[in-house]
């Protein structure tokens, strides 16, 4: 098994939050807890030991000359380094040189770790070499094309090189800090967005939301369904964590090493779907159509509440029914809402008391809105709000995988929080009230599924109970997105079912493998059917082989956890 330490080195974090700079090269430890792997986080250059570390992840390295010859020194006798767009003192001396940095360009990674169907991936900030007159060594994999999918080729996304008895692997492209920027945008939201040039994504609406800072491209990154739905058609952050874990994998079999990760679901589920409501004008009538259209199709929902709320009577209607009853911040000046901790506070402390709750586990903010950066993951934190659903569309033409993802995530802090982590899980949704007359059709049910069923993630639709109620077309929706997804696999839950198990899921930690494959695991009451993979590398005959699973592209025995 593999001994992997991340590199962020404390002088160089500390410099750059001196000036205000982030460093969100801290998110490749989300990456890593996301898919259970162990790891140790190093500070500095002195902590990497051939007899400690089998592999460094250079997040954040030194600035110092004589730690680059030490870690050059590490490759040399047999250690892995694998970088994150940096360590070019290195270009040089394998024959290369540091090329023009691309700000936006899209990757053509075809890897033996990824899916043949995986799209070119758009990313930012790629820092590619270029070689010295044909001496440059090692392979070079994948192609970078400069601002659009059919661009000039700019070099090449990642370099593999053997140092010694070891390796360098250099990516050119920052990969934790374009997952952050795709799932977070790349500034704090203080005014309004670019709205898309067909007219379909009016964000610039004087009000402040989640899509006002996209980092997709209106033309390049949009799809449209046979009747003409335009929608984000890929999970580039998502494709981008596989990138990352898959290479990782390959590089670790490469010199003989094992890692092992945890699947992102129990055992006999594959992907999960799930349907969250608005309680909007908030009609007794509306609420009991909606109960009523799910007990018949056997689906729980999270109902986020806003208020003044339903009659009494419908809470526990819902919650004896199996629904989650969650929080619906409202800070929109039209509905008599605004953006304040102190209101935000008195709003859920109204819940609480209408529902006769002692604690809320999700949110979702009404109408998307959202200011800053993460002032509502602090609030969250501070009022024990575990998950927040507010990421998502609130215009007919971005809906989709709008933030480049549909896996649940923690978010990352600014660099006045020096970038640590929000206890605070991320649940975003992919669009709502489909066939809803302003709004898209039911045509991008099937291209929705689709791309969440390659990445195994989280199929969020959101649905208006007032819609529900009014809108007969809306009501078939429903139904259809209900029927579509169990008949593609996929199971239903709450949001708050998917917060226990992530939670949960994070406190398993992969101990050891033994040479029989045996896995110890520590906490494994926590995640009972948790289901660990590790690649097999070697001494498989054709019988156990037929016992495998291939994913990443590597053969991957399953052990359950009970």
């Amino acid at each position: 098994m593999a001994r992997i330490g991340v590199w962020i080195d404390k002088e160089a974090e500390e410099h750059r939050h001196r000036y205000g700079v982030n460093v969100f090269q801290h998110y490749i430890q989300e990456v890593l807890n996301h898919r259970g792997i162990a790891f140790a986080v190093i500070d500095s250059a002195s902590q990497i030991k051939l007899e400690e570390l089998d592999i460094v992840i250079a997040a954040l390295p030194s600035e110092s000359k004589d730690d680059a010859e030490f870690v050059w020194d590490y490759m040399q006798q047999g250690g892995i380094v694998i970088s994150l767009a940096n360590l070019s003192a290195f270009a040089n001396r394998l024959g290369f040189r540091p090329a023009r940095a691309i700000t936006t360009g899209y990757a053509n990674l075809k890897a033996a770790w990824l899916a043949e169907s995986t799209p070119l991936l758009r990313g930012f900030d790629y820092k590619p070499w270029a070689s010295l007159e044909l001496q440059g060594q090692g392979e070079a994999i994948g192609s970078i094309h400069e601002h659009e999918p059919d661009g000039k080729h700019a070099g090449s996304v990642l370099n593999s090189f053997p140092v010694g008895n070891g390796r360098f692997e250099r990516w050119a492209i920052d990969i934790p800090a374009a997952v952050v920027r795709l799932q977070q945008g790349a500034v704090p939201i203080v005014t309004d967005g670019i709205p898309a040039p067909d007219g379909t994504g009016a964000v610039d609406d004087w009000i402040l939301k989640a899509d006002d800072d996209l980092q997709q491209d209106w033309e390049y990154d949009r799809l449209a369904t046979a009747s003409g739905m335009s929608y984000f058609a890929y999970p580039y952050a998502d494709f981008w964590r596989d990138a990352w874990i898959g290479h990782l994998l390959h590089t670790a079999a490469k010199q003989g090493l094992t890692i092992p990760f945890i699947g992102y679901w129990p055992d006999g589920i594959e992907q999960v779907a799930m349907i969250s409501h608005d309680s909007d004008h908030n009609i007794d009538e509306s609420a009991e159509i909606t109960m009523k259209v799910l007990k018949e199709e056997n689906v729980q929902s999270t109902w986020c509440m806003i208020e003044p709320g339903y009659s009494p009577h419908i809470y526990d209607k819902m919650r004896e029914d199996g629904h989650e009853v969650a929080f619906h911040y409202n800070a929109l000046p039209l509905d008599k809402g605004f953006w304040d901790e102190q209101e935000f506070e008195r709003q859920l402390n109204w819940l609480k008391s209408a529902a006769h709750m002692s604690e809320v586990t999700s949110n979702k903010n009404h109408y998307t809105r959202f200011e800053g950066w993460g002032e509502l993951f602090d609030w969250c934190e501070r009022y024990n709000i575990a998950s927040d659903q507010s990421r998502g569309p609130s215009k007919k033409g971005n809906i989709g995988f709008t933030f480049g993802t549909c896996h649940p995530y923690y978010p990352i802090a600014w660099s006045d929080q020096k970038n640590r982590m929000y206890n605070v899980l991320e649940i975003g949704f992919l669009t709502q009230d489909l066939d809803h007359s302003t709004l898209a059709d039911s045509s991008v049910i099937a291209p929705f599924l689709e791309g969440v069923k390659q990445v195994n993630g989280v199929a969020h639709f959101l649905f208006h109970q007032v819609h529900i109620l009014q809108q007969p077309k809306v009501r078939e929706a429903i139904i259809s997105v209900i029927k579509q997804s169990k008949a593609a696999g996929f199971v239903f839950w709450t949001g708050k079912q998917i917060t226990d198990w992530t939670q949960a899921k994070r406190q398993l930690k992969i101990n050891s493998v033994s040479d029989n494959g045996e896995i110890k695991v520590l906490n494994p009451a926590q995640a009972s059917n948790a289901v660990v993979w590790t690649p097999v590398i070697s001494g498989l005959d054709n019988s156990a082989q037929s016992e495998l699973t291939l994913i990443y592209g590597l053969p991957c025995r399953k052990t359950i956890i009970n």
